[in-house]
């Protein structure tokens, strides 16, 4: 699989995760909804995994960047992605 199959891929990824986010949250908004706490677990862990998307996309762009090969990108924790901390002057 070519750099830009993969990339595609994970556009692809995100894009399926953003679909099925868009669900669960009118699924929320729905007051028969008997589901309402496992759809917010749902949820959560669909933003965790669509947040790990994005960062490895980042990384992956960064690297190409700077002329590093992207495939040396990998799936960072949750806890490490969603933990991260801004940088200075950045609003918390």
């Amino acid at each position: 699989m070519s750099d830009d199959d993969r990339e595609r891929a994970l556009l692809q990824q995100v894009a399926e995760l953003v679909e099925r986010e868009h669900t669960l949250r009118q699924q929320l908004g729905d007051p028969t909804d008997q589901n309402r706490i496992g759809d917010r677990a749902a949820l959560r862990s669909l933003e965790e995994e669509l947040d790990q998307c994005w960062d490895l996309l980042r990384q992956r762009r960064a690297l190409r960047a700077v002329h590093l090969d992207p495939t040396s990108a990998h799936v960072r924790p949750v806890e490490q992605v969603e933990n991260y901390l801004p940088r200075p002057g950045e609003p918390t």
